[in-house]
């Protein structure tokens, strides 16, 4: 099929393609209207319509493929696996509805959850839809602060939580600061359902903390109705750093999230149901929320949740998984790439792949060596996707399931996905770039599709002020990233506009350079910001951890690579484009969720406080950044 025609149906008739696709999931009342663009830039998806994300996700599917594994748990940090069928998790859901309801959960109201990769979690999120309540889930682990400032934002009635996570053998215990957070927190939590796994000591809080286990006994035959809703009641909110102020609350609405992934599934992901999808996420992130557990359950297939490190106990721990429950599509970040691509090769020649379709990476830009070496590696199709927490599900992608013949393009996230009218502007006329090849921010025209966010929960002039009015007299949502188009429409995505270097007048996306110091065999991983400089203004400073360290073991070996590296760069953006100084590190920055922490970086480099490192994965590898610095 073309993809062109259809994805130019669903911009130019988009009532009728977008009514078409509501289709894919079960409506209480059908809807009574579309799209309501009324009030731009707010949307209403699927109006007057009523419908049950929990239903949809469980309940429907039970009488078709009651004993079909719905959820797959393997923990490598732990040594535990268990399968929870299609009829069991409808079972075991409806008794965690129950227990919410019994601590005075109902519609409307919020369940906050801070939780390790466990079943309870994804069975936490579905009972709280299933009341028709808002779920709010906070990466496990979060500090206390950071907790607390969500749980005044989200008002929760309940926290859900348990005892302990565990990260790479090393046991987190959570307990503790819930409790600083509890404290911390002007608002005052009701209850708090505690899951005990008994990997540490549990202190409880009488007539506040309560015992999920026990509960659970008083409820084994429960049974509790989805709560039907409007189309554009919220399922849940998701907390997305700004660059300044408190974290941003992503409101997410019902009908429309459910019907974009449900197409998204089928369109982009070609998952069919029956089938195992394993994204190797965490559902204290967007893509854990889209792809390990509303997607595949939506569509009936298997997911996988996963808690434990891509090389623990070896580098061919996501491989031996593929083979095992026979996975047919694979979601994971370019990051975990770049760290097995640091591995035995021999990992990934061990087990038997034949059953997997795909491998999709999102989260960073996938710079071609990585996709290239995976993709060799494997000898799977790898497709990149680029989104936000913001839009819920693909802004740019290849549709294989309309296309199949679609090509990944090296370096490109791809094409506009359904619905996404995407526009490059230039960042100071705000018109509207039309050439191959010109660099300007990505923008979306509004309406946005169904599926993105509605609004900042509780702060709808925020949302305006914050993506809606970066260009005079234009209703674009800003998407704060650098890209360009071809010549044949795929998209590059260079960086974000606040990560823009301007050396001297020129101005470079950190990513281009990123691009080409990674190009070189040397280099595992690189990790480039813009420093300020008297006579520049700014200059690029690369941080690269070397394939093999041996080579900078030494200063004669790092000056040597340094200087090889910045020919690299010069042979392919120029002189103007060379970093300052190329600095060895054996690890990067990064929150817990792969992402580099770039403002820690410059501020390091500027000699400035590095601000909120709640999120970062490693604490040493700040200290290695300085003393390289020092050095």
């Amino acid at each position: 099929m073309n993809y062109e025609a259809v994805y130019k149906r669903s911009i130019q008739d988009r009532d009728a393609f977008w009514h078409e696709q509501a289709a894919r999931i079960e409506w209480h009342k059908p809807h009574e209207q579309v799209c309501d663009h009324s009030s731009p830039p707010f949307t209403k998806w699927f109006a007057g319509g009523q419908t049950n994300l929990c239903h949809n996700a469980v309940d429907r599917h039970v009488p078709h493929r009651p004993d079909q594994p719905a959820l797959i748990f393997v923990s490598t940090e732990t040594g535990t696996e268990q399968i929870i069928s299609y009829g069991q998790l409808f079972v075991e859901v409806q008794r965690m509805a129950a227990i919410l309801r019994n601590m005075g959960v109902g519609k409307g109201d919020r369940v906050l959850i801070y939780m390790p990769m466990i079943p309870q979690a994804v069975i936490a999120m579905l009972a709280t839809v299933r009341l028709g309540a808002i779920h709010s889930v906070v990466f496990g682990g979060f500090a206390s602060h950071s907790l607390a400032s969500r749980i005044d934002d989200a008002r929760p009635k309940v926290v859900v939580s348990a005892d302990a996570g565990s990260r790479g053998g090393k046991v987190i215990a959570y307990k503790p600061l819930l409790d600083e957070a509890l404290t911390l927190s002007q608002h005052k939590v009701e209850h708090v359902l505690m899951v005990n796994r008994g990997l540490v000591p549990c202190v409880m809080v009488p007539n506040r903390d309560v015992d999920y286990a026990s509960v659970r006994q008083d409820v084994l035959d429960a049974i509790v109705p989805c709560e039907w809703v409007d189309a554009t009641h919220p399922s849940y909110t998701l907390y997305t750093s700004g660059t300044t102020g408190k974290p941003k609350g992503v409101q997410r609405d019902t009908g429309g999230y459910a019907v974009a992934l449900a197409a998204s599934m089928d369109h982009i992901y070609c998952g069919k149901p029956g089938e195992t999808f394993f994204c190797a996420s965490d559902i204290g992130w967007v893509v854990g929320h889209s792809y390990i557990v509303y997607g595949p359950l939506l569509t009936g297939m298997s997911t996988i949740i996963y808690e434990g490190l891509p090389i623990r106990p070896d580098a061919a721990i996501w491989w031996l998984l593929v083979e095992k429950y026979q996975v047919n599509v694979m979601f994971s970040a370019p990051t975990a790439i770049r760290v097995l691509r640091k591995q035995d090769p021999q990992c990934l020649k061990r087990h038997n792949l034949s059953s997997l379709k795909h491998l999709f990476l999102a989260g960073e830009p996938l710079d071609e060596p990585t996709a290239r070496w995976i993709g060799d590696a494997i000898g799977k199709p790898i497709v990149d996707n680029y989104w936000q927490t913001e839009t819920g599900w693909p802004i740019l992608s290849l549709a294989r399931g309309i296309d199949p013949s679609a090509q990944p393009r090296l370096g490109s996230p791809g094409v506009p996905m359904l619905g996404y009218q995407v526009k490059l502007l230039d960042d100071l006329t705000g018109e509207e770039l039309t050439q191959p090849n010109q660099k300007g921010v990505l923008t979306i025209e509004g309406p946005l599709p169904p599926g993105c966010m509605q609004t900042v929960w509780g702060d709808d002039e925020r949302f305006v002020k914050t993506y809606w009015r970066s260009f005079k007299n234009k209703e674009v949502y800003n998407t704060f990233d650098w890209g360009i188009r071809d010549e044949d429409g795929y998209y590059f995505i260079l960086g974000r506009t606040d990560d823009v270097i301007n050396v001297a007048g020129h101005r470079l996306g950190t990513r281009e350079i990123e691009e080409a110091v990674s190009s070189h065999s040397a280099v595992a991983e690189v990790a480039v910001v813009g420093v300020a400089d008297e006579v520049k203004g700014q200059v690029a400073r690369a941080f690269v951890v070397p394939r093999d360290a041996s080579r900078v073991a030494d200063e004669p070996g790092r000056r040597a690579l340094e200087a090889e590296i910045m020919q690299t760069v010069d042979r392919q953006l120029g002189a103007v484009a060379r970093p300052a100084r190329v600095y060895f590190v054996n690890v990067l920055p990064k929150t817990r969720s792969g992402k580099l922490l770039r403002r820690a970086i410059q501020a390091v480099c500027e000699g400035r406080e590095t601000g909120d490192l709640t999120t970062i994965e490693d604490p040493s590898a700040l200290q290695q950044l300085q003393d390289a610095v020092k050095h």
